[in-house]
């Protein structure tokens, strides 16, 4: 008889586990707690495995041999605190399909720019002709595509949640971009336990693989000391001369690797802005070190366009510019979103709060911030923060009633400026849906 087993959660990466799963021929059972949209139904029936939504049945799951967890799903769950009880492994989709791939892993983390970053080199490779997929916390799921395609590369974007479930899984060329605290909900509000999830992208190393990280960030620098790290290094920064990397020199990034070194012009970047240098010096360097040309890699990063919903820019309405950058789900994406910006912002923010502390906003917002138009079901911590810092903070509950206010507080100019530093689950689906209703509320005026 086959050996069981059950996937809590039916999205994106818990269909395609479940596909995997049933090509190799175990016993599989779908489990969600909500309810199964229905374009991952029909997924589930095409494969002939069965399902169950809007419950959780113990006495089926906990027939497991293994489980495989969604990353949306917390620890603290009922379903998943017996199956710690029983002894049943519980692993996340990444760990689970990577055993049925050879292919060569490239893997993003970090607490911004990792969607940017791994888009980024994906289209690299796609432009140095390499057989690449694109997948984990972006994109269409792992597990599917080791089931139904075959790809020699993976790029892959690794969230905290995806790596906690990872402990076999290893990183050929691993890349960490900056730690800043984040969901620290789910971490006991310990910024070091979300710090120690971030550096599993390492495990498992060794003397040949690659570990590209940001050599700016004093949170990882802090961990670097205490820990032995394997891999062979490249760091990246803006601020100090890097033997073996890449460094910012006024304006010319210095790519310096064992297969090349070259140079290139931050004016030349298809996207601008400071964290974007540091996204396309981590992705040169993944490129350079996978053995991919210079004159590749200057072309691909020359022509690379920003991604939706970050830093999107959407229309000028009577020379206000609006702009979307819904996926900054915490404060440093924010940060870096109001650093960017040359005019005076009408900022709308607010969400589900993560344990944020807003200190770290408080100059930019004075130097930038005419008004704040809050964006929340509770505001409270957003007034907290800056009650008397702006000239106006006014409360919305609808992205309709956000968008014209922000539009009547708006002079020409102005931008506004969707970036919420929370995440989206009190008003929206998700953070794409919360950014298309910005974009749309936004062509209507």
């Amino acid at each position: 008889m086959a050996d069981k087993i059950v996937i809590l959660g039916s999205g994106e990466s818990g269909t395609g586990s479940a596909v995997l799963a049933k090509l190799k021929g175990f016993d599989v059972w779908v489990s969600d707690y909500g309810t199964i949209a229905e374009k991952y139904k029909k997924v589930l029936h095409q494969y002939e495995i069965p399902w169950e939504e809007k419950q959780h049945t113990q006495s089926i799951i906990l027939e497991a041999k293994e489980i495989i967890k969604s990353p949306g799903i917390p620890d603290t769950v009922p379903i998943v605190l017996s199956a710690k009880e029983h002894g049943i492994p519980i692993v996340s989709e990444i760990e689970f399909a990577a055993r049925y791939t050879q292919a060569y892993m490239i893997c993003i983390t970090g607490s911004n720019g990792k969607t940017t970053t791994t888009t980024m080199t994906y289209q690299l490779l796609k432009d140095a002709g390499y057989n690449v997929g694109l997948a984990g916390n972006i994109g269409k799921s792992f597990a599917l595509q080791v089931a139904t395609e075959k790809f020699d590369y993976y790029v892959l974007e690794l969230s905290s949640f995806q790596l906690d479930g990872m402990f076999h899984f290893k990183a050929n060329t691993a890349i960490l971009l900056n730690i800043t605290p984040d969901h620290l909900d789910r971490y006991h509000d310990n910024f070091q336990e979300y710090i120690d999830s971030k550096f599993r992208i390492l495990q498992n190393q060794g003397a040949d693989d690659h570990f590209i990280y940001c050599d700016d960030d004093p949170v990882i620098k802090t961990e670097l000391d205490k820990r032995k790290i394997e891999a062979q290094a490249a760091p990246f920064s803006l601020q100090k001369t890097i033997e073996q990397g890449a460094y910012l020199e006024e304006d010319t990034i210095h790519f310096k690797t064992p297969k090349e070194s070259f140079d290139m012009s931050i004016h030349d970047l298809g996207v601008k802005g400071k964290h974007n240098v540091y996204n396309s010096m981590a992705a040169g360097l993944a490129g350079s070190l996978n053995n991919i040309r210079k004159n590749v890699i200057r072309e691909s990063l020359t022509h690379f366009k920003s991604i939706e919903h970050r830093l999107e820019p959407v229309i000028k309405v009577h020379d206000i510019m609006f702009i979307n950058d819904s996926k900054a789900t915490n404060v440093n994406s924010t940060w870096y979103a109001l650093e960017s910006m040359n005019t005076k912002v009408v900022w709308i923010a607010g969400g589900v709060d993560k344990g944020n502390n807003y200190d770290e906003l408080t100059k930019l917002v004075k130097a930038k911030v005419k008004a704040i138009v809050c964006l929340g079901i509770d505001n409270k911590k957003l007034h907290d923060a800056f009650d008397g810092l702006v000239p106006k903070i006014v409360d919305t509950d609808s992205m309709y009633e956000a968008v014209n206010t922000a539009y009547l507080l708006g002079e020409d100019g102005d931008t506004v400026l969707l970036s919420p530093a929370c995440a989206s689950f009190d008003l929206f689906k998700n953070y794409e849906d919360r950014g298309e209703q910005f974009k749309e509320e936004v062509r209507r005026l």
